[in-house]
C-alpha cells in the first residue's frame, strides 16, 4: 500500500521537543504565530529542510545559499545574517540535546501584517524565523522495497509562472501533484515540464540510470536539489557518467534503474511508474544505486557542518 516518500518511524522524544519561535524555545503546544503572519496568510516565505547526522548538520552552506537566494528573490530581509541563522539552528538542537537522526524544518515568513493582503508594504515587524526540530528516520522498507510513482497532470512551470528555483511557502502546485499520485495508488507524483519532458516529483528528485550512466532532468523546472546535487558530484568524481539532460516518459519506462533523491531519505529506488516495473528490459545489467547510495554518504561525512 502507498504511503508516501516520507513516511517515518514515530518517535515518542518528539512529544517533549523545544521549538524555536523568534528565538524562543517553546515546547510543541505553546509554539505558535500570529493569524496575520505572512507565511499563513499567503504562503510567504522561504525554508529548508536540514539533516543532522551523527553530530553534524549535512550540506549546511549549500542550504543557507538556496535559502538566502530564494529570500533576496523574494526582496525579503530574513534579519539575521548566515552566522546568526547557524546559531538560531545550532541553539535548538542543542536545547533539545539533538545529535544524531534528526530533521529539521527551518521556516522564515515575511512577518506579521497589520491587514491580510499581499502587499509586502503592509508588513510590520520582523521577520518569523521557526526552527522545529524532529527526531525523524524513513521507514525501512522505503529504501528497502523501493517506492512507485505516477505520472501527474499537474506541470513544472518556468520562471514566468513561478520560478522553481524559490523554496517558497507556496508549495499548491505541489500538493496538488500530491494529492493525484496518492489519489492513482502511487507514493509520489512524477511532474513534466511544459513540454512534456520529465522535470521532478513533488517532493524530490528523480533520477533514472540507462546503460551505465545516470541520468536526470536539465534543471530548468525544478528546485536546485541539495541532494540532487551531491550525487551528481559523487558520480562525476567516480567517474560515472552523470548527464543533466532532457528525457521523455519512454526513457523511463526503458530505465535499468530509478531512484529519488532528498534531503529526508537521500537515494531510494523506485520500483515502478505508472504501472510499469522498471528494469525489466535489462536485468542482468549491473546497478549502480548501491554504488551511488555509498558515494553519498560518504559526502555527508565529508561536508558535514559540527554541530556547536
Amino acid at each position: 500500500m502507498a504511503t508516501g516518500t516520507h513516511e517515518y518511524e514515530d518517535d515518542p522524544r518528539n512529544a517533549e521537543i523545544l521549538i524555536s519561535v523568534n528565538g524562543e524555545l517553546l515546547p510543541r503546544d505553546r509554539a505558535v504565530v500570529s493569524v496575520f503572519d505572512s507565511g499563513f496568510i499567503l504562503g510567504d516565505g522561504v525554508w529548508e529542510g536540514l539533516r543532522v547526522t551523527d553530530g553534524g548538520i549535512a550540506f549546511l552552506d549549500e542550504h543557507l545559499d538556496r535559502l538566502f537566494e530564494g529570500a533576496a528573490a523574494l526582496d525579503m530581509d530574513i534579519g539575521l545574517d548566515r552566522a546568526g541563522l547557524t546559531a538560531r539552528v545550532m541553539e535548538c538542537l542543542a536545547a533539545n540535546n539533538m545529535r544524531d537522526g534528526v530533521h529539521v524544518r527551518l521556516m522564515i515568513t515575511r512577518g506579521v501584517k497589520r491587514t491580510p493582503y499581499q502587499d509586502p508594504r503592509m508588513t510590520i515587524g520582523a521577520p518569523t524565523i521557526v526552527v522545529i526540530p524532529e527526531y525523524k528516520n524513513p521507514k525501512p522498507e522505503i529504501s528497502s522495497e523501493g517506492v512507485t510513482l505516477f505520472t501527474v497532470h499537474v506541470r513544472r512551470t518556468g520562471p514566468a509562472e513561478q520560478d522553481q528555483k524559490i523554496n517558497s511557502h507556496s508549495k499548491l502546485n505541489c500538493i496538488l501533484a500530491c494529492i493525484q499520485a496518492a489519489k492513482a495508488g502511487a507514493d509520489e507524483g512524477l511532474m513534466l515540464d511544459p513540454a512534456g519532458f520529465v522535470a521532478t516529483c513533488n517532493s524530490t528528485h528523480f533520477f533514472i540510470v540507462r546503460n551505465g550512466e545516470v541520468w536526470t532532468s536539465t534543471g530548468d523546472y525544478c528546485l536546485g536539489g541539495v541532494t540532487r546535487g551531491q550525487v551528481l558530484k559523487a558520480a562525476r568524481e567516480a567517474g560515472i557518467p552523470a548527464h543533466e539532460r532532457r528525457f521523455s516518459l519512454t526513457d523511463v519506462y526503458g530505465a535499468d534503474e530509478a531512484f529519488i533523491t532528498g534531503t529526508f531519505a537521500g537515494l531510494v529506488p523506485v520500483r515502478s511508474v505508472d504501472g510499469r516495473a522498471i528494469g525489466t528490459l535489462h536485468p542482468d545489467r549491473p546497478k549502480l544505486l548501491p554504488r551511488l547510495t555509498q558515494l553519498y554518504r560518504e559526502r555527508i561525512d565529508a561536508f558535514a557542518t559540527p554541530l556547536s
